[in-house]
């Protein structure tokens, strides 16, 4: 049976265009109502749509029984005549809805709109040079650190800005009044429409900006008001995805408001790091005769040259573990493995500690010693907001950056668990610790060595040494004054 849960899975083992028209042209929109089936808003928002849709699955489902029929019988059923249904009418009423429907609301808006809406603002505005400059470089840097592709739905839009802003700086004198066209203008209000933030998410920005801060009791005060009057105006609802967050904020409001004692908004740490986390996925000049890179990746075939002028991104690390490790990119892998009590948990809470200080959000999974009094010593001195710690691996890792599996062996997994793991959270960093046998080999595959950037292994109590492809042959010593060889 064809339901909105498993429609796009069955349908790919149907060939689309051996379809009815009728039905081939009512399964395209609904692949543009639904985004090819990663959002379903419309579906639920809009009666129309849904009328249309449930016509649609109605029809598949007796389609696919007629074909069941005619193979059982051995004939070729007869294709369905092309006369306007009432399929065509729910249709092109849910078509003119989609068209005006209310935007998507969205946790996040993508950079190219960003860019797009950036860009119409232009429109009738004068301009210098320092502004079309910094706008270049602020648009070169997302297409290098792939926050914007080349398979981008918005790439065409993209591109267009790209010549026109290089073209601009390259031939104005100091001020230009930026003007463009009717048809321009249309084409791109059509992309940036299609997509508002919700509410919630901007709420969650302002209430963390009151955080620690004095003086704040009024605009504390208008916060909530507005919070109020979102609910009233059906703005923010209860099927918003941060209703919880939002009522948390509101109480917390509504106490600090209350409390005359009180001169400071605080929030405690593990709900602010949960904030913290819906928004940390949200959020020179390359002024030649040529385009910008970065849109068509690195093509097979460079010049050596070219290819040597080129920047990738790195993660910045700095200090002792840029002395071991070097300068990884971002979404880099590293394996650390040692015998018991040589310190591999010690390092890697160490290394945990750091990058929460100074590079992003990480979840330390400690299968290995659970939440233990042993791991709360190695904790104790490195701890956090940003530094999470967890008994076994969540299902939802979009809030971290870095993650540190300890360890894979008492996980369980394997090297193609590693590597689906790795393709589903694209851009985060995995740090897998390895148990090894008495002769110092780790327990698993030799395939794992293969799949990282970086190998850290401890060949003795508290030493570790480095190969990988951002510092070879990188030495640390593990324990200090402060810990105990025994730990």
């Amino acid at each position: 049976m064809f339901t909105t849960d498993n429609y796009f899975d069955r349908i790919k083992v149907v060939s689309i265009n051996s379809l009815p028209a009728l039905l081939q042209e009512s399964h395209q929109f609904i692949v543009k109502a639904t985004k090819n089936g990663t959002s379903w808003a419309g579906y639920q928002s809009s009666q129309a749509i849904k009328e249309a849709i449930d016509l649609h699955l109605e029809q598949m489902q007796q389609y696919e029984a007629k074909q069941r029929v005619a193979t059982a019988k051995g004939a070729t059923p007869k294709p369905n005549k092309e006369k306007k249904t009432k399929a065509d009418s729910l249709k092109q009423k849910a078509a003119k809805e989609d068209n005006n429907t209310a935007p998507l609301m969205v946790s996040r808006i993508p950079d190219e709109l960003r860019f797009i809406r950036r860009f119409l603002n232009m429109h009738e505005k004068t301009q210098v040079k320092e502004q079309i400059l910094r706008f270049i470089n602020a648009l070169q840097k997302a297409i290098v650190e792939k926050r914007i592709r080349k398979t981008s739905q918005w790439a065409e839009q993209i591109t267009y800005i790209q010549n026109r802003l290089i073209e601009t700086h390259n031939t104005m004198k100091d001020k230009i009044t930026i003007i463009l066209t009717p048809e321009t203008r249309e084409q791109f209000k059509q992309s940036v429409t299609g997509e508002k933030l919700l509410s919630s998410v901007g709420f969650i920005k302002r209430y963390i900006g009151l955080h620690q801060k004095a003086g704040v009791k009024d605009k504390a005060t208008a916060l909530l008001a507005q919070i109020d009057r979102a609910y009233n105006k059906g703005s923010l609802t209860n099927s918003d995805p941060y209703t919880s967050h939002m009522l948390t904020i509101q109480q917390n409001l509504q106490n600090f408001i209350a409390d005359r004692n009180t001169k400071v908004l605080s929030i405690e740490p593990a709900i602010l790091f949960g904030l913290q986390g819906i928004l940390s996925g949200l959020d020179g000049c390359a002024c030649g005769n040529h385009s910008l890179n970065g849109l068509d990746e690195v093509p097979e075939v460079i010049s050596s040259v070219d290819f040597v002028q080129k920047e990738f991104p790195t993660i910045g690390f700095t200090g002792k573990w840029r002395d071991f490790i070097g300068d990884p990119s971002p979404g880099f892998t590293a394996m650390v493995s040692a015998r018991p009590k040589f310190g591999k948990s010690t390092l890697c809470a160490d290394f945990a500690g750091y990058l929460a200080r100074s590079h992003g959000p990480v979840l330390f999974v400690a299968k290995e010693e659970g939440f233990s009094k042993t791991l709360r010593d190695k904790l104790e001195r490195v701890r956090h907001p940003r530094l999470m710690v967890a008994s076994s691996l969540p299902a939802d890792l979009s809030s971290f950056q870095y993650i540190f599996l300890d360890s894979v062996t008492r996980l369980g997994l394997t090297p193609d668990d590693l590597r689906r793991l790795k393709a589903t959270n694209a851009g985060k960093s995995f740090i897998y610790i390895f148990q090894v046998t008495k002769g110092g080999q780790f327990r698993g595959a030799n395939d794992f060595q293969h799949d990282v950037d970086v190998v850290i292994e401890l060949p003795q109590p508290g030493k570790a040494i480095q190969f990988g492809r951002y510092n070879q042959g990188g030495e640390l010593d593990v324990f200090d004054d402060n810990y105990a060889q025994a730990m």
